[in-house]
């Protein structure tokens, strides 16, 4: 058995989230400067890796966050299965006062078991939980044990939450920032240990 070890990173800033626009898997927007200066602070940090494969979304601004590993020739997949939830209705939408007291009820409800709620238009964390395990899968099974993943903010909250084995209800205890690191190794059980979470620390020079 090829034991996983997988570095799981956020994509670097985008105008979006310097706005506080919703993005979500409707909006493809490209990483900004600082998210390009995040990315290289990232690849500076993390090139001796001895990566196998590599993983990201059908989103540009997860391969862009990443691209300096695939310019070394790393095998990749891009697969939609690990694409940012859809906000559906409010993507695109500053997040004003309103739908911010939305979004919280949104995360009430989530964290109460109401599993299946969801913005209009948009996805519930179950529906994301079929496709983000169908994405897991493809990375247990595939190729390499040293494996890059670079994905979204709510999205990774399930896949770690289904990776680690932990309720959906809880996915809000795995914080994030833009080019963050969650370092997980699979163990012999086939369970996962984090050995980093929510790490920043490669980004420290940028301020």
């Amino acid at each position: 058995m090829n034991r996983k070890k997988i570095y799981l990173v956020r994509h670097g800033q985008t105008d979006f989230n310097l706005k506080g626009v919703v993005q979500g898997s409707g909006i493809d927007a490209p990483i900004n400067e600082n998210g390009r200066r995040q990315a290289a602070a990232f690849f500076e940090a993390y090139k001796e890796v001895p990566f196998d494969q590599i993983y990201y979304t059908g989103l540009q601004r997860t391969r862009q966050s990443i691209q300096s590993f695939l310019d070394l020739g790393i095998p990749a997949v891009a697969t939609t299965d690990l694409n940012e939830i859809s906000w559906g209705d409010y993507e695109g939408l500053p997040m004003s006062p309103e739908e911010s007291q939305y979004y919280q009820h949104m995360l009430d409800q989530w964290q109460q078991g109401n599993l299946d709620y969801c913005i209009a238009g948009g996805e519930s964390p179950n529906i994301v939980a079929k496709r983000m395990q169908r994405g897991i899968d493809q990375i247990l099974s595939g190729p390499g044990e040293t494996i890059l993943v670079c994905m979204h903010g709510r999205a990774m909250r399930i896949f770690l939450s289904l990776i680690m084995k932990h309720d959906l209800c809880h996915m809000d205890n795995f914080e994030h920032r833009n080019l963050c690191l969650y370092l997980l190794e699979e163990k012999e059980d086939g369970n996962f240990d984090l050995l980093k979470r929510n790490d920043t620390a490669h980004l420290k020079a940028l301020g």
